[in-house]
Parts: C-alpha cells; structure tokens; sequence
C-alpha cells in the first residue's frame, strides 16, 4: 500500500483528495498543516508522494518554500512531490524546485491527473 502525504490543505479538500487517491490507488493519505509539522512526518514514516498546497491554508505559506524545503534535505530529495495548483505559472516554478508536475484541484477526476498521480507513485 502507498502512503501519501497531504501539506496545507483545508479539511474539505484533504477530504477531495483522499477521495480522488483512495478511488484510483491502494493508498493511505495522511496530513499535516505546515513544514514544520510535515518534515518530521517525513523522515518518520517515508511517503511515497507529497501533495503540498500552492498557498498553506493554515497561515498562507508559499507551498514552493515547502518544496524546497523537502528538496534541500538530504533524506528526503528523492521523495516525490507534487504542487497542488490550477495555475500553470506555479507548476512552472514548483518544478523549477524539484517537484513533480503537479495538478489542480479542478482536474482532480481528468485522465492526465489520474496518470501523473500513477507515475509519480512508481505504478
């Protein structure tokens, strides 16, 4: 079973994305509100995908500071991330951090959503 980790975003949509990765993948997704509370998840437990919101809902953070953040530890560069954004621009700038090409939360049930998740968790 892959393990995913959810960082920064609101209970309603931490709910509309377990949902979309439950119903496509054997997984667990778990979450944590900001870096601080998802670095020590990650070096912990090891996740086979990071989702990080564009904007954290718990105090606004940019989500690509939380992406650099994973990419400049050592123990965690390889786990894949993805950002969570309908806006092309941050995706652009996200993979300039070292994430994955992420998706929107309004592309949540599109094909090329469901096929980037799958490659991303090595499915």
């Amino acid at each position: 079973m892959k393990r995913i980790l959810d960082i920064g975003n609101c209970g309603p949509d931490h709910g509309s994305l377990t949902r979309f990765f439950t119903s496509h993948f054997d997984c667990t997704v778990d979450q944590a509100d900001r870096a601080e509370d998802a670095l020590p998840k990650l070096r912990d437990n090891g996740y086979d995908l990071v989702v990080v919101n564009r904007k954290l809902d718990i105090d606004y953070t940019d989500g690509i500071d939380v992406i650099r953040q994973i990419k400049s530890d050592e123990r965690l560069a390889s786990t894949p991330v993805m950002l969570i954004t309908n806006f092309p621009e941050h995706q652009d700038a996200a993979e300039q951090a070292g994430a994955l090409r992420g998706f929107g939360k309004l592309e949540l049930e599109h094909a090329d959503t469901v096929s980037r998740v799958k490659a991303a968790l090595g499915e």
